[in-house]
């Protein structure tokens, strides 16, 4: 089965809660993975800025991120290990398996 869900999200409200959505987006990708364990997960900003904050929203739990996720970044039309400050345009998530 093939389950391609996208979700677009066009409102900026630069009320200083990108953290929290954040947070947001982490727990729902835990649920969604623990649902679907299989399930790749792409996500890129509405635009060059929010995928920028994205990118150091990852960068900054990198290490934490890496415990549970395998995580990668497109450039160029190819996938790559995700790497700090590299300009990506999208990411690719997938939820390790528990013998990872």
């Amino acid at each position: 089965m093939h389950l391609v869900t996208r979700i677009t999200c066009l409102v900026i409200s630069n009320n200083g809660d990108s953290e929290k959505v954040l947070a947001t987006v982490v727990a729902a990708l835990y649920a969604f993975t623990d649902k679907y364990p299989n399930a790749w997960v792409y996500a890129t900003g509405s635009t060059k800025t929010r995928t920028r904050l994205y990118r150091i929203g990852i960068s900054k739990y990198i290490s934490e991120i890496t415990e549970d996720f395998e995580i990668y970044g497109e450039i160029h039309d190819e996938w790559k290990s995700f790497e700090k400050n590299i300009d990506f345009v999208g990411f690719l998530v997938n939820r390790k398996t528990k013998n990872s």
